[in-house]
């Protein structure tokens, strides 16, 4: 426990950092998946065509080869981002493409019947959309949706390798500092546990919350 009482600080920064980085990544990530997702189930072929290579591409692509591109590429023409902004736009862009697909696999799962329904009273398609077809599909595609912000939180990670002093970053700071290869990286896993592990308890309530407002 010398290393934690010494370097705890170290830890505390790195956890915070890889926090911030989930947190927009989240965001942006759904923003970006949710547009995605409806460009991909619109009726206008070009948007579809768009939205699959997009996805495609991301998908089939490393993510480390992606932040490389956004950070030494974007850079190489003329365009810097910070460190902090270059991970959290890189795996925004990675994340969207994966959200993109479980967004839309809710959509297609929503009865049909309720577009109908909805268009027969009136309703245009975006208007059901948003207030029919979205909600409906948000509570089908919850547990995949949480399984994939946990896994935002293990690949914030990979930023470490551009120099962002997350988790992973402070971890190996530790080893360097302490000569100790295996203790500093016990407590970065203890501690992404306990963010994923908490993360996955929250999106839990929040199922059962929605399951039981469906019941009333």
């Amino acid at each position: 426990m010398d290393i934690w009482s010494k370097y705890h600080n170290f830890f505390i920064t790195g956890a915070k950092y890889t926090i911030i980085i989930a947190f927009f990544t989240v965001i942006i990530g759904t923003l970006i998946g949710l547009c995605l997702s409806l460009m991909k189930l619109s009726k206008n072929k070009i948007l579809r065509f768009i939205a699959s290579i997009y996805i495609e591409f991301i998908r089939g692509t490393p993510v480390l080869v992606q932040l490389y591109l956004i950070f030494y590429g974007l850079d190489y023409v003329g365009i810097h981002f910070s460190g902090i902004v270059s991970g959290v736009i890189t795996l925004s862009i990675n994340s969207g493409a994966y959200v993109a697909e479980i967004i839309r696999a809710g959509i297609n799962a929503v009865d049909k019947g309720q577009t109908e329904a909805s268009r027969s009273l009136g309703l245009s398609h975006a208007a059901t959309m948003r207030h029919i077809i979205i909600p409906q599909a948000l509570k089908n595609i919850l547990p995949a949706l949480g399984n994939e912000f946990i896994t935002i939180i293990k690949e914030s990670s990979i930023v470490s390798v551009i120099g962002i002093a997350e988790l992973m970053y402070e971890a190996d700071t530790v080893r360097g500092n302490t000569f100790e290869p295996f203790t500093p990286l016990i407590f970065a896993a203890i501690i992404y546990f306990v963010m994923t592990f908490t993360l996955s308890k929250l999106v839990g309530a929040f199922e059962r919350r929605l399951r039981v407002s469906d019941i009333r």
